[in-house]
């Protein structure tokens, strides 16, 4: 639930080996178990946490042509994991396009609203992959699963909502209250957990201006002060929760509606406030690696936001220089020129000595190994990234 956002992606360039190991390990348990790892302790299944998000680690794997595991196998052991009908609201998912909220309590399935964006991005994975494997037919349907973010999107409010079996949106939803709905956040937090559609969720809003100011709100819109916050609730700037995972690639959203140097600002604020070298130096629960893995990431100058399609997108780089060892002897060398705690904006990027207008990179570009040069400044160009042509892409 919160490694195969940034910890996994890490992997994959960092030890793509131990990753195909990893997976490995994912298909001898789902062959012992029927279903693939949940969320796991001492090789014992906890069913703690939601989604199937074992698939996206899987399947980021397979897109970017890690490992030797059985590509079939794999396949077979999402599409299984997915269609549990008696697990979790799986069922009611697949039948009603969302996970009901019931009316009735003896039937009323807990973090609902959740489980269904988390489903239907795990879906999207396993469309990918069959698609790369040309099974249309599954990719077809995985695809139309994919799309049921929409299903719990009330235009009314602008928030994605709880709705009951009848389809009527929650009552009296406040996107400020935290609920068991909603997986250990709110309604802000989790109105951006459709990192398969971005673009989609732009034309929910409405336009990417909509799409921007709404992002504003989110940062901007501080709770109360004499607001009880749930523990889990810490690293907050307005309602965003750095501290818990959900949040994670909130911050890297501005670059989709053409705003990157908006995303090189709070990232850098969080690197500054929220990570240091003191006992409590990381702002909420490490998570397995999570909250570092972000910060890794960040550090370079980029993050996957959409941790299966292998596109990183630009923040704002932490040290002068870094350099990623990759398997083959290769390195790939980030290099932020004019850089310094005030110098927090991206100017212009060189890939590889030559000119660079993308607001992010892909995966591919990385592990070929080369050199990726910013040009740091004091004040924002806002015109860096802000092309249609030149902003991240998430549909494709």
């Amino acid at each position: 639930w919160d490694t195969y956002r940034a910890s996994h992606p890490l992997f994959t360039y960092t030890e793509p080996e131990r990753a195909n190991d990893m997976i490995k390990g994912f298909l001898k348990f789902y062959e012992q178990n029927g279903a693939l790892p949940l969320w796991n302790l001492y090789g014992w299944e906890t069913n703690m946490m939601i989604g199937y998000h074992a698939v996206p680690v899987i399947v980021d794997a397979y897109l970017k042509g890690i490992g030797d595991f059985n590509a079939e196998k794999a396949l077979e052991a999402c599409i299984a994991t997915a269609n549990r009908d008696d697990y979790r609201g799986i069922g009611d998912y697949k039948k009603l396009g969302y996970v009901p909220a019931y009316s009735d309590p003896k039937k009323w399935e807990n973090w609902s609203l959740s489980k269904t964006l988390e489903y239907a991005y795990d879906d999207y994975c396993i469309a990918k992959m069959a698609e790369k494997m040309g099974k249309k037919e599954i990719a077809d349907e995985f695809f139309k699963r994919s799309q049921n973010y929409h299903n719990v999107y009330n235009p009314a409010t602008s928030f994605m909502q709880p709705r009951d079996e009848k389809g009527n949106f929650a009552a009296n939803f406040s996107p400020d209250d935290y609920t068991e709905d909603i997986c250990e956040s709110n309604g802000w937090q989790y109105f951006w957990s459709v990192p398969q559609d971005l673009d989609g969720l732009i034309g929910l809003v409405g336009s990417k201006e909509r799409f921007a100011e709404k992002l504003d709100s989110m940062f901007t819109y501080v709770p109360k002060s004499d607001e009880e916050l749930p523990i889990f609730s810490t690293g907050m700037i307005g309602q965003y929760a750095h501290g818990n995972e959900p949040s994670h690639h909130v911050t890297y959203l501005y670059p989709y509606a053409g705003e990157q140097w908006k995303t090189a600002e709070k990232v850098r604020y969080i690197q500054d406030v929220f990570y240091t070298d003191q006992p409590e130096g990381i702002i909420g629960n490490e998570d397995c690696g999570q909250m570092s893995a972000w910060h890794i990431m960040s550090a370079l100058g980029f993050y996957q936001v959409n941790p299966s399609n292998g596109v990183f997108v630009f923040g704002s780089p932490l040290f002068d220089k870094a350099s990623v060892h990759l398997p083959e002897g290769k390195t790939f060398e980030v290099v932020a020129q004019n850089n310094s705690k005030e110098n927090v904006y991206i100017q212009s990027v060189l890939l590889n000595g030559k000119p660079y207008n993308n607001s992010y990179i892909l995966y591919d570009d990385i592990v070929k190994g080369g050199n990726l040069t910013f040009v740091m400044g004091s004040t924002p160009n806002k015109e860096f990234g802000a092309a249609p042509e030149n902003r991240p892409k998430t549909a494709e």
